[in-house]
């Protein structure tokens, strides 16, 4: 069991059936929040910073959006049902800003390993962000 697992379940008003998905999408979220950020920073690093700025402003975005879905989300827990609109509606962002982020840190990845690295981590956060709108839906 994660810590975040731990932390739901211990819960006073109960973990819900989808502590999994919801522990990993927070996860996933805060994974992307560590490598978008060092991305970034490995950017500035490039010899042809110029070609880095809009993936170096796209892996800042998308930390930033990561960094709120994966703290609300870890709020409201599995009691997402009470906020249907405004939980689903910060999903939906940041697997936008997910998807995008790993689209232009593709475009870099045969000639830069962290821009690799950062959009599979962006791939695998917006899959995650994905999967819990679904298990939403069902409740």
């Amino acid at each position: 069991m994660t810590l975040i697992e731990s932390m739901l379940s211990e819960r006073p008003d109960g973990a819900g059936t989808d502590l999994e998905a919801v522990s990993t999408c927070i996860i996933a979220c805060f994974d992307c929040v560590q490598v978008c950020t060092a991305c970034a920073d490995a950017c500035l690093s490039e010899d042809m910073l110029g070609d880095m700025v809009e993936c170096i402003r796209k892996d800042l975005n998308c930390a930033d959006i990561c960094a709120a879905t994966g703290t609300v989300i870890a709020r409201v827990g599995t009691r997402y049902a009470g906020y249907p609109d405004s939980t689903a509606a910060l999903l939906r962002a940041c697997a936008a800003a997910c998807h995008q982020c790993a689209e232009e840190c593709a475009q870099h990845a045969s000639a830069h390993g962290h821009c690799r690295i950062c959009a599979e981590t962006c791939r695998r956060c917006a899959a995650m962000c994905e999967e819990l709108l679904v298990v939403m839906s069902r409740s």
